[in-house]
């Protein structure tokens, strides 16, 4: 019997599951970077240092890598989206629409090459345009609401979502290799062109409080039916919360210099309330003392102009008793 090698017994057979998905990754990674056409099972076989009947024997051949490739990223796209239209007034729903795929296309940039891709018969999950299909359909219902509130026709929803969904599926395209500006600025171009319209255009659009800085979960725990958190996606929302904190305590340091701002302002209308009381207080005493000279005058001049006629009449009657001594 051969002895057994320390190398040998370092090495740790995979079971079928890891070797699965060690092939699903390994296909991934190929089908991104040469698409579906462009990659043999010789190719995925090497790279996963595997000989080509253990590809055979997972997955039937590439086809079957490339349909659970393709179902997991349409999956994962989707679950993002539809999370991001869950929010409660329509114009957060576009701004987390748009944020949710320029995330994917970050995080998951090979997936959204292979997506873009004209997707092979062999996936059996549908393409790309399938699935934008399906966004288009969850679009359609927010943008029906908000045509009626506004009056508009909302038999034309259905082709104004193919218009929104088309737009930003193209705008992520382009932005997949430029990753300039930032995701939520461009987001926020999104949303400036789609809400505003050229006409209402917003030199200086920004996104509202409430989606800033919002990452989603593309996958939900089983358990909790909440989504779940990876090591990272944690890291990004205790980033997150520290961010809102540091917000928050901006709002209040803002309210708190408001509030003074407010108080110094009505002490001072209350100063000038008070200095006008006694100016008027004063103007009052000027008045009343005005009026106490003019009818002390008044009085004097009634005074000297009863002794004027009373003089008058005494004189009246020394005339009238001429004889009389």
């Amino acid at each position: 019997m051969e002895p057994v090698s320390d190398s040998s017994r370092s090495r740790r057979r995979m079971t079928g599951a890891e070797r699965r998905e060690q092939l699903i990754q390994v296909g991934r990674a190929l089908f991104a970077d040469k698409g579906f056409d462009g990659t043999s099972v010789e190719e995925i076989a090497a790279s996963a240092k595997v000989s080509k009947p253990v590809v055979y024997e997972h997955f039937g051949g590439k086809e079957g890598i490339y349909a659970v490739v393709i179902d997991r990223e349409m999956q994962r796209l989707l679950t993002l989206v539809t999370q991001a239209l869950s929010a409660s007034h329509s114009r957060i729903k576009l701004e987390q629409a748009a944020l949710a795929l320029l995330q994917y296309i970050e995080e998951s940039s090979e997936g959204f090459r292979i997506l873009v891709r004209d997707s092979h018969a062999a996936s059996g999950t549908g393409t790309f345009a399938s699935l934008l299909s399906d966004i288009a359909s969850q679009v359609e219902d927010v943008l029906a609401d908000e045509f009626k509130e506004r009056g508009y026709d909302p038999k034309l929803a259905p082709m104004y979502a193919q218009m929104l969904v088309g737009m930003t599926a193209l705008t992520g395209q382009w932005w997949l290799d430029v990753r300039k500006p930032r995701r939520e600025e461009v987001a926020a171009h999104l949303v400036n062109l789609s809400w505003n319209g050229l006409r209402g255009m917003d030199p200086n659009p920004v996104l509202t409080a409430a989606t800033r800085g919002l990452v989603l979960s593309p996958t939900l725990d089983p358990r909790t039916g909440r989504p779940a958190d990876s090591k990272e996606q944690e890291k990004l929302r205790r980033e997150q919360e520290k961010a809102r904190e540091r917000e928050q305590r901006e709002r209040a340091k803002q309210l708190e210099r408001q509030q003074r701002e407010r108080a110094r302002e009505h002490e001072r209308q209350i100063k000038e309330q008070e200095k006008l009381r006694r100016e008027q207080e004063k103007a009052q005493e000027r008045e009343q003392r005005e009026r106490a000279k003019e009818l002390e005058r008044l009085q004097r001049e009634q005074a000297r102009e009863q002794e004027r006629l009373q003089r008058e009449q005494a004189k009246g009657l020394d005339r009238q008793q001429p004889g009389e001594s």
